[in-house]
């Protein structure tokens, strides 16, 4: 029976840990990672937003195709983006009871 509290400790360590790496990650890797992806989908819906623009000036080129596909393919990835945002939020509120902070009891 001696070996029962270090068991328990040992295993409350090692939820610590996993707690620590996971709320890591989030904040460090994967937060960063999908801001970054919503700010590469915002430049691209600019940059179509002013093809599209410069595309209705002239009548020569795909400059407004190109502009629209480009717009479409920004807010897609930016919608992406978010809905993934929101899925991690929803998996860490469903599985730890409030979000990764709540994770340790």
């Amino acid at each position: 029976m001696e070996g029962q509290p270090i068991n328990m400790l040992a295993a409350g360590l090692e939820a610590q840990s996993v707690h620590a790496l996971a709320t890591s990650l989030q904040t460090k890797i994967i937060y960063p990672i999908i801001a970054l992806i919503v700010a590469v989908g915002l430049v691209v819906f600019i940059y179509g937003l002013i093809e599209y623009l410069a595309g209705l000036s002239t009548d020569v080129g795909n400059g407004k195709e190109n502009g629209k596909r480009h717009m479409f393919f920004g807010l897609l990835g930016m919608f992406i983006m978010v809905a993934a945002f929101a899925i991690l939020q929803l998996i860490a509120k469903v599985v730890c009871s409030g979000g990764l902070s709540g994770c340790i009891r």
